[in-house]
């Protein structure tokens, strides 16, 4: 008898490297359920997606599931939370989606507030991992 897989996150690498990320809020998904079987079957990307407010509402834009792109996604939050996200946009903050998994039978979105880099600030971002790398061979 075989055992079934446990589905795992998947992450968007890149949204740590171009921002300084602060304020996670985790939002449920509005999907049909082929889109919820290529997400657990980890055909989705993040790459390149992103978060925007319209009509009080929260929404994924392009997101990349199996070989079709631009899906456009509603999420769900609570009121304070959006209203949390709006003023954050309006300080010039950027809302990036993190992470997308399974949470028991849903699919689940964390989102995150995020300041974006500079060049000297990704440059320095690598040069600190490089010695906390070296540091952790020793």
């Amino acid at each position: 008898m075989k055992k079934a897989k446990k589905p795992t996150a998947v992450v968007n690498r890149r949204a740590h490297y171009d921002y300084n990320l602060s304020d996670k809020i985790e939002t449920g998904m509005v999907l049909t359920g082929a889109q919820v079987r290529l997400i657990r079957d980890r055909h989705a990307q993040l790459k390149g997606t992103y978060v925007t407010i319209r009509n009080h509402e929260l929404w994924l834009l392009n997101l990349t599931l199996g070989s079709e792109t631009s899906e456009n996604i509603k999420l769900l939050a609570t009121k304070k939370q959006i209203a949390a996200l709006e003023r954050a946009k309006v300080d010039g903050s950027t809302i990036v989606p993190v992470e997308l998994h399974p949470f028991k039978r849903h699919i689940k979105l964390t989102i995150a507030v995020g300041q974006g880099k500079k060049k000297y600030d990704k440059r320095q971002t690598i040069k600190s991992r490089d010695l906390d790398r070296e540091r952790s061979r020793y």
